[in-house]
């Protein structure tokens, strides 16, 4: 938006109600739950918003009959290989959930895609790789669809076979994507996959390459994150390296977090990771991994699981882990980046490990890590939540990712081979709910409101260091920020491809040009003129949610398109 357009939009300011006077503060440890959808048909495993605000979520595919059948002359999956349904399956093991209207479709998926991968490609479209059996070396493709009911009804996944050059390279169960600023992704390790490669294939270079940092650290689902050098921060059980893709050299080997080494992070262990918000124009980039078990923990023993976390500047010449703790110990647990810089830690359990029947007590309280505040002890920057509203154990199999009004969506759990109902302590759960933060328990009205460009619009279109003008309303300003969030690919405790970046901002009260002196703007109208990120180091090519926040309490989200 251009600020000589600002006349146009008198209207709109004029008809957003908001009362004067100062914000009050939010509940500090409020929030809600909200139940969403008591079945979708199928548990959500994997999930990932795309920016047509609808989550495609999907399961495993070879264990028989979902709860999600198919309408009359869909086609059914029919697949020799699989081990359950081998001659025929009508029920849908993946689903489009549409944010806006609170409903689902099913959705086609023909190989497995137990413990698989996935990243969004610069253009939107879910690109989405690997599995178990005839679905490790797939890649399936599933776009931003548009329309609803039968203008949707042929907006399905797309699978890539063999002789397709465009499949894996080799085999992936349990592998790990990040987005490049290139726009292709790298796929990280797996079951027995001591190596890497590139998506997608016509981008090159074909193949697999060795790294041995994965065959020493034999983990599943590394966590990985790109760093503001371009070089990426791959963690494995209780080791870390800074690795240089395009050379296929380590950088540097970090000290080992939990330094006797029985502290175990990754799946089965199942930790979490994120890479904390990056300032402005980000010269240093810091991670936090929370939570796992200790080495001892297998089987049904149910040991209490970690709860320490670790804290590492990934930038720092001689960095080391500033070593936390959380409220309560958790093992599968999901760390999702809020709007406001903030992280929710949810789901999982407080003992066990993750697999079928491996745990026993689910871990039902979000948590709130703020990373901006002063280190002052190991407990200080996390304060537990108290939601109303009933929420359901999520453990083995949940995922949780951020949706654009803020709240944080969860589903899923499964902790059974099979889906299993009954005489189970705890069923198979096929629901969706909505975790709201506490921020959102303030008054709509006294939450930052973007005018211009509107939530209800398209996606706004920018390039790397572009110049943005966001008309807003901001009651009883304070200490404005802008931040941009990529959504995440989650499962099994990990958020592929999170990133959030505050932005470069300037805020003035918004004037009025070329209309009558009688038409007053709004004293809560503002204009803030943000600069987008100078390279796609900072942020990959692809579709964001950018968000308005006044202290601490954020706006409903804009999709924006940086390219």
């Amino acid at each position: 938006m251009r600020l000589g357009s600002l006349h146009h939009l008198v209207l709109a300011l004029l008809l957003v109600a908001y009362a004067g006077g100062i914000i009050a503060p939010a509940s500090a440890a409020g929030g809600s739950w909200k139940l969403l959808q008591s079945s979708v048909g199928v548990s959500g495993m994997h999930m990932q918003l795309l920016h047509n605000d609808r989550v495609i979520l999907f399961d495993r595919t070879n264990f028989g009959q979902s709860n999600l059948t198919f309408p009359p002359g869909h086609p059914c999956r029919v697949n020799p290989q699989d081990v359950a349904l081998p001659k025929g399956d009508c029920t849908a093991h993946s689903v489009e959930y549409s944010v806006a209207s609170n409903t689902f479709r099913a959705l086609s998926v023909f190989t497995d895609t137990w413990c698989s991968s996935g990243y969004v490609a610069p253009n939107g479209t879910f690109v989405q790789n690997g599995g178990w059996q005839d679905g490790t070396r797939k890649v399936r493709v599933m776009p931003a669809c548009t329309g609803d009911g039968d203008a949707a009804a042929s907006c399905d996944w797309t699978e890539k076979s063999s002789p397709d050059p465009e499949v894996l390279a080799v085999g992936r169960w349990y592998a790990t994507n990040q987005k490049l600023p290139d726009g292709r992704a790298i796929v990280v390790g797996g079951l027995n996959q001591f190596n890497y490669e590139f998506l997608p294939k016509s981008a090159g270079p074909p193949g697999a390459f060795a790294l041995p940092f994965l065959s020493q650290t034999n983990s599943l689902y590394p966590f990985v994150h790109l760093n503001v050098d371009g070089n990426l921060f791959i963690f494995a059980k209780n080791r870390a390296i800074l690795f240089d893709y395009k050379s296929g050299a380590v950088v540097r080997n970090y000290t080992m977090l939990g330094g006797d080494g029985t502290e175990l992070r990754n799946n089965p262990n199942a930790g979490s990771s994120v890479l904390l918000p990056l300032k402005p124009n980000a010269t240093e980039a810091e991670v936090l991994i929370c939570g796992g078990t200790p080495a001892s923990s297998s089987g049904r023993r149910f040991l209490p699981a970690l709860r320490t976390c670790g804290r590492l500047k990934i930038t720092d010449a001689n960095p080391s882990w500033v070593i936390e703790e959380m409220p309560s110990p958790r093992v599968m647990g999901d760390m999702i980046l809020l709007p406001n810089g903030e992280v929710a830690i949810i789901n999982g359990a407080t003992d066990g490990v993750g697999g079928w029947e491996l745990a026993n007590t689910p871990s039902m309280a979000p948590v709130i890590y703020r990373p901006d505040l002063p280190f002052v002890n190991r407990t200080g920057r996390f304060e537990v939540q108290t939601p109303t509203g009933t929420p359901r154990p999520r453990m083995y199999h949940s995922s949780a990712v951020l949706l654009r009004d803020g709240s944080v969506l969860v589903g899923g759990s499964n902790p059974h081979q099979y889906y299993n109902f009954s005489n189970v302590k705890f069923p198979t759960d096929l629901s969706l709910e909505a975790f709201s933060p506490y921020y959102l328990d303030v008054p709509k009205d006294r939450r930052p409101f973007m005018v211009d460009p509107s939530p209800k619009g398209e996606p706004t279109t920018v390039t790397y260091g572009d110049s943005l003008d966001l008309l807003c309303m901001i009651p009883g300003r304070s200490v404005v920020s802008v931040t941009m969030v990529a959504p995440s690919f989650t499962t099994h405790s990990f958020a592929q491809n999170q990133r959030q970046l505050f932005l470069q901002v300037q805020v003035n009260q918004a004037q009025l040009f070329g209309s009558s002196p009688s038409v007053q703007v709004p004293k809560d109208a503002y204009v803030a003129s943000v600069t987008m990120p100078a390279t796609p180091v900072l942020a990959p090519p692809g579709y964001y949610m950018l968000f308005v926040v006044n202290d601490r309490i954020p706006s409903e989200g804009i999709w924006v398109h940086i390219q």
